[in-house]
């Protein structure tokens, strides 16, 4: 009889262990469980998507939620072996901010075939089933930088385009709203080329320009990162070209006010990242939420 209540109170505690299983479901102090939300950042190496970050990660502890986040270093191989590490952890749902709005699909299959639902930020993704897309509206940002720049200039001069990551959404959809912007005018872009939203690269690309293009009015650049690249390399140069840029991130603010760069298209990306924790909370309680959430946006001058 002893034997048989020993071998019973084993499979009891046997029991009470396996039902502690799943790393994704978390405890709260008075013993509820929380969700638990994956947020994949493309690059944590740009004060943009570190707000981003910082806003969603605010949200979370504001709703009791748990936030994982993984940075892709702007790579898609990276990017898809977040994605399986956090199907792997069995998040309750995932935010990501593609690196690249094609390449993202192959991530955002793997979430689809593991049942777990996706959330888009800043960067829409091609293929794929995703919930809802939370952005500003790019298109327009380009636009407001596009119409400043043609105002400024008297609807005439020569400009340079510095681009974001190709095949990006974002890049795509700044530089479509700037360019119908510019098209009824005699602004001429002279000067077309990636700098992929990295400051270092639009110093070493600027420069490459500077020196190729001896008439140069304006710059558009596709954020804030590169504009801020742009403007030292045209500062070490001596001449006297407009910069615009776009996110107005806390160092393109900055440069606004001191008379530096003419304007940035302010985004509020902590907004996007909160926004996107909310839609997440509305989505795991069964509530619906619309495919397409906007975030305003301005452009801020001196």
């Amino acid at each position: 009889m002893k034997r048989i209540l020993v071998v019973l109170l084993v499979l009891v505690m046997a029991l009470g262990l396996f039902g502690c299983g799943g790393e994704a479901t978390n405890q709260d102090d008075e013993g509820g469980t929380t969700a638990t939300i994956g947020l994949i950042v493309s690059t944590l190496n740009n004060p943009f998507f570190v707000d981003l970050k910082d806003g969603a990660q605010a949200k979370a502890d504001e709703l009791g939620a748990k936030l994982v986040v993984l940075d892709s270093q702007d790579n898609s191989a990276t990017e898809l072996s977040n994605m399986e590490d956090l199907i792997t952890q069995g998040v309750d749902l995932i935010l990501i901010n593609p690196t690249d709005s094609k390449a993202v699909g192959s991530a955002v299959a793997a979430a689809n075939e593991a049942g777990i639902p996706v959330i888009t930020l800043d960067r829409s993704a091609e293929t794929g089933d995703v919930v809802c897309h939370i952005a500003s509206d790019n298109v327009a940002g380009g636009k407001l930088a596009g119409e400043f720049i043609v105002k400024e200039l008297n609807g005439a001069g020569k400009v340079v385009e510095l681009e974001g990551v190709p095949g990006a959404s974002a890049a795509i959809d700044r530089g479509t709203g700037f360019n119908e912007a510019i098209a009824e005018s005699d602004l001429e872009v002279v000067a077309k080329q990636t700098a992929n939203f990295n400051r270092a690269e639009g110093l070493s690309v600027m420069e490459n320009i500077l020196q190729a293009q001896p008439e140069i009015d304006a710059v558009f650049a596709h954020n804030d990162e590169m504009a801020l690249g742009a403007l030292e390399a045209i500062k070490a140069s001596g001449r006297d070209i407009m910069v615009v840029g776009f996110d107005a991130t806390d160092d393109a603010l900055a440069a606004v006010k001191a008379g530096d760069m003419a304007a940035t298209v302010q985004q509020l990306p902590k907004e996007i990242g909160a926004s996107g924790v909310e839609a997440a909370m509305k989505v795991l309680a069964g509530d619906k939420v619309d495919a397409s959430i906007p975030v305003d946006l301005s452009l801020v001058t001196e």
